[in-house]
């Protein structure tokens, strides 16, 4: 049959599989030598090239060493996937050039089909686009989000596009392991979401069918871990919970402005709003103009992703420390603070719930009891946060637990669907 490529286009990282059948599929190579990669960072650089001339893009690590090392001025954006259903958003800015959601993610395959030395998608490619079960945001907009994933692939020339579920592409990626039938819940923690998915799965011999179960999610994930760190450690040492003078009255300086800043998704945008310019008109009524200045210092420089890596390496380490020390220099030389596990932990026991709720709910829907589950794969790079794993071993036990390939399960499954003769049947339309 012709090419089948799965595509996982993550809020975190980005990573795709294709091949002809379920035996051929190898992850897509970006890059050569010791550059050379098979999950690339979802973010982009945009390089200011001058008047009416188009600013120059950068992606993966290639755009974090432009905007960590280019003395040009440097646009930098990250977790990209979260602005897909949103309605609000309706492009950027970047350097006198308007770039749409279409025109972003476009732009990001093309470099990424650069870095391949080859079409990422030659003719009569079928593109199978991983989505999540339930879509980040407040008010998230499916139809919209599949609407704009397809006329981005329509202009790199793409016509055979399927949507199919973020965990239920793990879930085939797994099922290649089975020796038996079984039931499995997938569960899938990336940087946006958390996405489950129930699938009852039979073999006869090689070949591998499938029934889907239920499914289920919620918009809590590794991006909401990272935001609890920063509304702890760093927000207070930037203003969080200060205070201004109008009229003969003192008010809080605008919480939303700080969880602007601080969410990943938002942070490429927040220096071009209407928000950043109150903040900065608000700056003479400050009574602690200090901690503000430094606030603003902070977006005037681009110390968003700087922060960022902070901030994950910080949460990385304590899924195998008891505590970590997170150092952020632009806050002070001498800047940091002793994050224990035990506090994380305490931060985000409120999000655990909700995603134990959310599965609670997936599981009663689909009629099954946790009895019923034979297998739980665990999946995305959330699924190391020792608390998280805690939660599914005490309600599964550990013997029924299973990981592996964290990165590239989900667009292994969804190129091992493309292949499939009934791949059709596995959309979402």
């Amino acid at each position: 049959m012709a090419l089948a490529l799965g595509l996982d286009f993550g809020t975190s990282n980005t990573v795709m599989v294709s091949g002809n059948s379920e035996r051929t599929l190898t992850p897509v190579q970006l890059g050569a030598g010791d550059e050379a990669f098979a999950s690339l960072p979802t973010v982009l650089s945009f390089i200011d090239r001058g008047p009416q001339r188009r600013p120059e893009a950068a992606i993966g690590p290639w755009a974090i060493r432009a905007f960590l090392e280019s003395l040009d001025d440097v646009r930098f954006i990250q977790s990209l996937k979260t602005f897909v259903a949103s309605s609000l958003f309706n492009g950027t800015g970047v350097f006198g050039t308007r770039f749409e959601f279409e025109d972003l993610m476009e732009t990001f395959l093309r470099k990424a089909g650069d870095h391949h030395g080859a079409p990422l998608f030659p003719q009569g490619t079928r593109v199978v686009v991983g989505r999540p079960v339930v879509f980040a945001g407040n008010v998230p907009d499916e139809t919209l989000a599949m609407a704009r994933y397809r006329e981005t692939l329509n202009r790199l020339g793409v016509e055979d596009v399927l949507f199919v579920y973020e965990p239920v592409g793990a879930a085939f990626s797994f099922a290649d392991r089975l020796e038996k039938d079984a039931t499995v819940l997938v569960a899938d923690f990336g940087g946006g979401t958390t996405d489950y998915s129930l699938m009852r799965f039979r073999k006869e011999g090689d070949v591998l069918s499938a029934d889907p179960l239920g499914r289920g999610g919620v918009g809590i994930a590794g991006d909401t871990f990272d935001y609890r760190i920063l509304e702890k450690v760093i927000l207070p040492e930037i203003g969080k919970g200060t205070t201004y003078s109008s009229m003969g009255k003192t008010l809080e300086v605008p919480p939303n402005l700080f969880t602007n800043f601080a969410r990943w998704h938002l942070l490429s945008i927040f220096k071009t709003s209407n928000d950043y310019k109150e903040l900065k008109k608000l700056l003479r009524y400050c009574d602690d103009q200090e901690k503000i200045e430094l606030f603003i210092e902070l977006v005037e420089e681009d110390q968003g992703y700087p922060l960022f890596k902070s901030v994950s390496t910080t949460k990385a380490a304590l899924s195998s420390e008891d505590q970590a020390e997170l150092r952020f220099a632009p806050l002070g030389k001498d800047f940091v603070a002793t994050v224990s596990r035990s506090d994380f932990e305490e931060w985000i026991a409120p999000d655990l719930q909700r995603m134990d709720q959310a599965l609670d709910k997936t599981i009663q829907e689909a009629g099954l009891t946790d009895g019923d589950i034979d297998h739980v794969f665990m999946t995305g790079g959330t699924s190391f946060v020792p608390a998280l794993r805690r939660q599914f071993e005490t309600r599964f036990g550990a013997s029924r637990l299973s990981g592996g390939e964290e990165l590239t399960s989900v667009a292994k499954g969804l190129a091992m669907i493309g292949t499939r003769e009934d791949a059709a049947a596995w959309a979402v339309q």
